[in-house]
């Protein structure tokens, strides 16, 4: 099993969101997964991502530090690999996805972390009003 998705399982099975997820992408470098999470979280999503890294032996990094900017240009790169994407890479996209889905009254929360050489990037929101699913996002991806 390939290291990208060992990781990225690990990341849905942990959050419940394992069954019934499906990938938006599956390629040699870059996985990235979707789905619905079955778990009610009891405390603030930031704190849930967070012990999630840290129960996968990740580094947390700060998404838009200079290493934060290198690791998602990488995961960029091998999105490109795999999808046309007109225009360059631009970190400021994770907060627009923020802004974009708060507009839209969700509670809305990320992280990005390395593993061993796999960077990744866990998004998760949901319905401000607790009504609906968790929905959750992976993307794994290799870092060489």
């Amino acid at each position: 099993m390939k290291p990208i998705h060992k990781i990225a399982g690990q990341v849905m099975g942990d959050l419940e969101a394992f069954h019934g997820s499906k990938p938006a992408i599956d390629a040699d470098n870059i996985l990235i997964v979707r789905g619905m999470s079955r778990k009610r979280f009891n405390e603030e999503l930031d704190a849930v991502l967070s012990n999630l890294l840290k129960s996968l032996g990740a580094r947390q990094i700060d998404m838009f530090s200079e290493e934060g900017g290198n690791i998602i240009g990488i995961m960029d790169e091998r999105i490109r690999e795999s999808v046309d994407i007109p225009g360059e890479t631009d970190i400021t996209g994770v907060y627009l996805l923020k802004e974009s889905l708060e507009a839209m009254n969700c509670n809305v929360a990320y992280t990005l972390g390395v593993i061993d050489n796999v960077g990744t990037f866990i998004v998760t929101w949901k319905d401000k009003s607790g009504i609906g699913p968790q929905f959750v996002e992976v993307v794994a991806a290799n870092m060489e």
